[in-house]
């Protein structure tokens, strides 16, 4: 957009925003602080509860070193009037206190006789100040050609086409000063900021739909939308009946659970049978003689066939192992007793033979 039509554009808005809004002149007697903490408040709110909240801050508290000490809930409370108490207190404090810090008091007249420029460098540093606050300053109490903008005012202006986005960001209006006269500064901003706070407060209020249109007749395809459109939702799927899902397959696994490693198996009836057949060799194979040696008794070798025909009892096979053990060392000890009682027997008749008094029984020797 070119020079003239934004000066033209600015003179416009000036005009129907007369018709409006009337223009709102600081107080003269005020000092340079009150107006930089009348700024704080004044910022994103309109002229009449801003005006009420500074009275109720110098009414309630005895001086403003008392407001710098107070706490940010307590100013809040005393300033409920506003669309936004907790900032106004947050950035009132934070001045009071960089003051403080710097100055140790509350005076600064002594800016009405420095230069503009480090002026307002000084305040721009400042902690707790904003553009705005800096801007109403200037225009208000150091005479300097400034118009304070907030949040409201800049939104205001985006649509009517005044700003892009990236200026809407950096909070500035390219040229305003310029096409706004020196003169006419102070009653341009404070229709311009009483617009800004509608807008702020209800930007489909008709009164500021109205104005609006009224300065530009195409601003209606920039104003902000009721409702935003919807993001698309993701699909959902569809959950299939219990009868159509199918069965989880069993998962490979190259190693067999425990329970089925570990389970015991029973012997089957022939596995059992033969078990038998070779405990009952066993017994046998111990009961036989050692080679050189005579056989065992009729009545042991009858015994030892009857054990390997005739199956053995229910309660014998229900021993414990205990006493299966004593058996097996008691069955040698019966055994080896007619062999120990032959071997007796053979050791007498072969001393008998071999003996001299067994050689002269009957003879008697010559003489």
């Amino acid at each position: 957009m070119a020079s003239v039509s934004r000066t033209a554009l600015f003179g416009k808005i000036h005009k129907v925003l007369k018709k409006f809004y009337k223009p709102a002149a600081p107080p003269a007697e005020r000092t340079v602080l009150e107006h930089l903490l009348f700024a704080c408040v004044l910022e994103d709110a309109c002229y009449e509860p801003a005006e009420e909240a500074f009275a109720a801050l110098r009414h309630t508290f005895y001086d403003w070193n008392e407001v710098r000490v107070t706490s940010i809930s307590e100013l809040s409370e005393v300033m409920a009037v506003l669309p936004d108490p907790r900032a106004a207190a947050n950035r009132i404090k934070r001045v009071l206190h960089s003051i403080f810090e710097e100055l140790y008091c509350f005076d600064l007249e002594d800016t009405r006789k420095k230069n503009l420029g480090p002026t307002v460098k000084w305040l721009e540093k400042m902690d707790g100040t904003t553009r705005f606050g800096v801007a109403y300053v200037v225009q208000s109490a150091l005479g300097g050609h400034r118009i304070p903008v907030d949040a409201g005012t800049l939104a205001a202006f985006r649509v009517l086409d005044l700003l892009t986005d990236k200026e809407l960001a950096a909070g500035e209006v390219p040229g305003m000063e310029r096409a706004v006269a020196k003169s006419k500064g102070a009653e341009f901003g404070s229709l311009a900021h009483q617009l800004g706070a509608e807008y702020l407060a209800n930007p489909f209020s008709p009164q500021v739909r109205e104005i609006l249109l009224a300065i530009d007749p195409e601003a209606s395809k920039r104003f902000p939308q009721r409702r935003q459109p919807r993001p698309d939702a993701p699909a959902v799927p569809v959950a299939l009946p219990a009868a159509e899902v199918a069965p989880p397959l069993p998962a490979a696994t190259g190693r067999k659970k425990k329970s089925e490693a570990t389970a015991p198996t029973k012997p089957t009836a022939a596995e059992s049978k033969t078990a038998e057949a070779k405990t009952a060799e066993c017994k046998a194979a111990e009961m036989k003689p050692a080679d050189g040696k005579k056989g065992v008794g009729s009545a042991s070798k009858k015994a030892a066939e009857s054990s390997r025909e005739s199956p053995a009892p229910e309660k014998q096979r229900d021993k414990p192992a205990k006493a299966e053990k004593i058996e097996k060392a008691e069955k040698p000890s019966k055994i080896e007793r007619p062999e120990k009682a032959e071997k007796l027997e053979k050791r007498s008749s072969e001393a008998s033979k071999t003996s001299p008094a067994a050689d002269g029984l009957g003879k008697r020797k010559p003489r």
